[in-house]
């Protein structure tokens, strides 16, 4: 009998633990859900409070104007020290790591030949190439990455940091635009180009469609500041990659395979941006806009500075006069 009222009180004890927990955690994130909506209430408020202050002429929409100011500025204040940050790393990996490559592949193709020699090894020559070309893999894997801490360019962060520092922004603005929207909204009361009202989508569609054929033209015009040294080693790869496919084969190659991706994501913004508020639109395709003339002006710079840098390069040093 005490057994039993042992087990009981037990599992009675358990259950009431449990929903003293579960009350707990309820609360923990009920209160995260406060902060974050008074943030983002907040961030709407600071935006009309803006949109009102600031001394705009009367010919222009003052909450279409402040959109396109505070993106255009958020843009490069917050995210274009990060593009450019990454643009100078990408351009140290194309213009020193991989020259730098390119000439050692001769000596560590030496050096492993003389290293399987003094090992011992034994095989015909198939067997020869296929442990030499395994062995030359595993050294310019390890000189790339001595390349790399070299010249403070690896790839990874070169790659991430942009769109993990745009992400957060573009995120929050969304947001606090869409929480600015909700009726009963001053947007209601302001319509710009073709949206009859910021509150509501453009009946038309054109700023969605607009916003595609700018995300897939930054993504098209990536090819036109390519050097000519790029464009040969493109070319070298391409052929390297269709002889390897030939022999059957299966080569993966991720440029391709993000550049498929964003033309994807091209429609699909299109898609998205159909059913979202008119002033979350305005800020879509200004922010993409600035993306792309920020990518033309920067892929322009990198090539005007690899031209002057190969220009220097070819020309020999003077000779000093006895």
């Amino acid at each position: 009998m005490l057994s039993v009222t042992t087990k009981a009180t037990f599992s009675s004890t358990r259950r009431c633990s449990s929903r003293v927990r579960r009350a707990y955690l309820d609360g923990r994130a009920g209160c995260s859900r406060t902060i974050f909506s008074s943030t983002i209430q907040g961030l709407s408020n600071e935006f009309l409070d803006l949109a009102v202050a600031l001394p705009l002429p009367p010919s222009l929409p003052p909450y279409s104007t402040t959109i396109i100011l505070v993106t255009a500025v958020t843009r490069l204040v917050f995210t274009v020290p990060f593009s450019v940050w990454a643009k100078n790393r990408a351009w140290r990996a194309e213009n020193l790591v991989v020259p730098q490559l390119q000439q050692s592949v001769p000596q560590v193709h030496k050096k492993v030949l003389l290293n399987m020699k003094n090992d011992g090894f034994r095989g015909d020559r198939d067997a020869v190439i296929a442990e030499s070309s395994k062995r030359v893999k595993a050294e310019m894997k390890i000189r790339r990455s001595e390349l790399f801490a070299q010249h403070r360019c690896s790839p990874i962060p070169t790659f991430l940091a942009p769109p993990i520092t745009q992400l957060p922004l573009f995120v929050g603005l969304s947001m606090a635009l869409s929480n600015a929207s909700q009726a009963p909204s001053v947007f209601d009361s302001e319509s710009f180009m073709t949206l009859t009202s910021l509150a509501h989508p453009d009946p038309t569609v054109t700023l969605p469609i607009v916003l595609g054929l700018v995300t897939l033209a930054n993504v098209e015009s990536a090819r036109w500041f390519l050097s000519a040294s790029t464009l040969e080693r493109e070319k070298k790869v391409a052929k390297w990659t269709a002889e390897r496919r030939a022999k059957g084969e299966a080569v993966v190659e991720p440029k391709r395979i993000i550049q498929t991706s964003l033309r994807v994501l091209s429609i699909g913004r299109i898609l998205i941006a159909a059913v979202v508020p008119g002033s979350i639109q305005i800020y879509w395709v200004t922010s993409a806009t600035f993306g792309l003339i920020q990518s033309w002006i920067l892929d322009w710079w990198d090539a005007r500075r690899t031209q002057r840098y190969l220009q220097s390069r070819s020309v020999p040093p003077k000779l000093s006069a006895p």
